[in-house]
């Protein structure tokens, strides 16, 4: 901290210096080899000395030897340019593959405990672009105002995605075309009413509102290598090889209910595990129907009646949402093969309200 500029810059430059000797000592002559080695030398005593008028003589003598043998080119600077995006891409891609993935929650299946898209209607105009911004960063919550400006119709709703997180929608009628409403085509339909054979008058509102863009998620997916899942963990996995998902592409997220042998029951609001109320407090929390919760509700393919019981096969685990209601989960196509599993759901790192942090 106290030591000066000129002392820290040329104890640098030697060791600089003696690691380039090291590397180029098979294809350096020993004349160059033995005049940056006395250079080295030189500076080093007057270090030792600290005589500063030595020192920064010496360190400059050195540099300008250095220079001359290595001088600095346009393809030099590109080189090292390439080389460090290069390495960080591959760092990227590794922690990615191999420890965390970012994911987005896209349906309301495990809400409140993870909020997927929400979309909400509004009668007044959005606000000012200071407060729409501060609230998308804290909260994902982005405004639309979509006014029709001719007697139209609806024609299509067609998506439009930008990179892996944000979805918008292309809303094309007979007269005009509304490009980037940054809401999914199904929540237009489901939250906004909107969708083809809609007739609009001039200057009527067509969709109007807020909408939260879901939780943005890590996923550990590490650990599930080393230990084996637990039940209550919020966990990720593929809906290949499960038939009755018709989109076998997917990725879900639900909480397990159920591992291998454990013999399952609803009767509303409560999950029964092998005869015993689920514990956790996960379970506890969405059993407890407060604060947004309601409970378990009974199922279509399996859990339908309250005195029969399903056990889960082997190397295969039962998911289910929190939000039992709103949930296609194992009830309606059977468990997950242990081949599907990703990882455990770890963090909310956006938006930060309202649930940043640690999933439970």
């Amino acid at each position: 901290m106290f030591t000066p500029r000129y002392v820290k810059h040329s104890k640098l430059l030697v060791r600089h210096a003696k690691k380039f000797l090291r590397y180029k000592r098979d294809i350096m002559d020993a004349e160059t080899y033995d005049i940056i080695a006395g250079d080295i030398r030189r500076l080093d005593a007057a270090l030792k000395q600290r005589d500063r008028k030595q020192i920064e003589s010496r360190a400059e003598d050195l540099d300008a030897k250095l220079h001359q043998l290595t001088p600095v080119t346009w393809e030099s600077h590109w080189r090292e340019n390439c080389e460090v995006i290069l390495v960080a891409i591959v760092v990227a891609v590794g922690i990615r593959s191999y420890f965390l993935q970012p994911f987005k929650i896209p349906t309301g299946s495990m809400q409140p405990t993870l909020n997927g898209i929400i979309g909400y209607q509004m009668a007044a105009e959005p606000p000012n672009i200071l407060q729409q911004v501060a609230e998308f960063v804290l909260r994902g919550r982005n405004y639309i105002n979509v006014v029709s400006s001719e007697e139209d119709e609806v024609v299509q709703v067609q998506p439009k995605k930008i990179l892996f997180f944000f979805t918008f929608s292309r809303i094309k009628c007979r007269y005009q075309e509304f490009n980037w409403v940054y809401c999914p085509p199904d929540h237009l339909r489901d939250d906004f009413k909107v969708s083809s054979g809609m007739r609009y008058h001039r200057g009527e509102v067509i969709a109007r509102g807020a909408v939260d863009t879901g939780d943005q998620v890590f996923v550990d997916k590490f650990s599930y290598n080393f230990v084996k899942p637990h039940r209550g963990d919020v966990f990720v996995f593929r809906t290949r090889n499960i038939p009755d998902i018709g989109d076998q592409t997917q990725f879900y997220i639900k909480r397990l209910a159920g591992l291998p042998g454990d013999t399952l029951r609803i009767m509303p609001p409560k999950l029964y595990v092998n005869e015993n109320i689920a514990e956790g407090f996960g379970f506890q929390r969405v059993m407890a129907a407060q604060d947004g919760y309601r409970g378990y509700g009974p199922g279509h393919l399996v859990l339908s009646d309250p005195t029969k019981t399903f056990q889960v096969p082997e190397h295969s685990y039962f998911a289910m949402g929190d939000n039992s209601y709103n949930s296609f989960d194992s009830r309606w196509w059977g468990p997950v093969p242990e081949r599907n599993l990703v990882g455990r759901g770890l963090f909310v790192y956006w938006p930060f309200i309202p649930h940043w942090g640690l999933i439970r």
